[in-house]
């Protein structure tokens, strides 16, 4: 029995000056086979628990990024209408072209009137696949 256990002042337990690092108990384990039987992959952490750096934006260089984003949106829309008008004066000459080509079949066809019913009766079926009503009064009598 020594004095300093028996009697007077308890011993304090000795505190080293560098603690360790409690390592978690993932890293403890040794890592086997994995079930996957691909020992490259690594087991990965949760989104959560992986620390994020976070660089935020002063509020001069957001204005000025939100003033871009505007000014390139109204360049795109304007890019677009200017094709989309192009477009609409293409298809709107190509009906105009396709109007026009047919008045000047129409003006230039040779026709001749039939004013005898009873021809009609007599034609072949060929002969009929020809023959085309048109209104008169805008038909010139060759």
């Amino acid at each position: 029995m020594g004095d300093s256990e028996a009697g007077g002042t308890p011993k304090t337990p000795t505190v080293p000056s560098k603690a360790k690092k409690v390592k978690k108990p993932e890293n403890l384990i040794p890592r086997g086979q994995p079930k996957s039987n691909r020992p490259w992959k690594t087991p990965k952490q949760k989104f959560s628990t992986i620390k994020k750096s976070v660089n935020r934006l002063t509020f001069e260089k957001k204005v000025a990024l939100r003033d871009e984003l505007r000014y390139i949106k109204e360049k795109s829309k304007e890019i677009k209408d200017q094709r989309k008008e192009a477009a609409v004066q293409k298809h709107q000459r190509r009906v105009e072209n396709a109007e026009r080509r047919l008045a000047n079949e129409r003006r230039a066809e040779v026709v001749q009137i039939i004013k005898n019913p009873s021809k009609l009766k007599r034609m072949k079926k060929k002969q009929m696949r020809m023959i085309q009503k048109r209104d008169i009064s805008q038909v010139k009598v060759a």
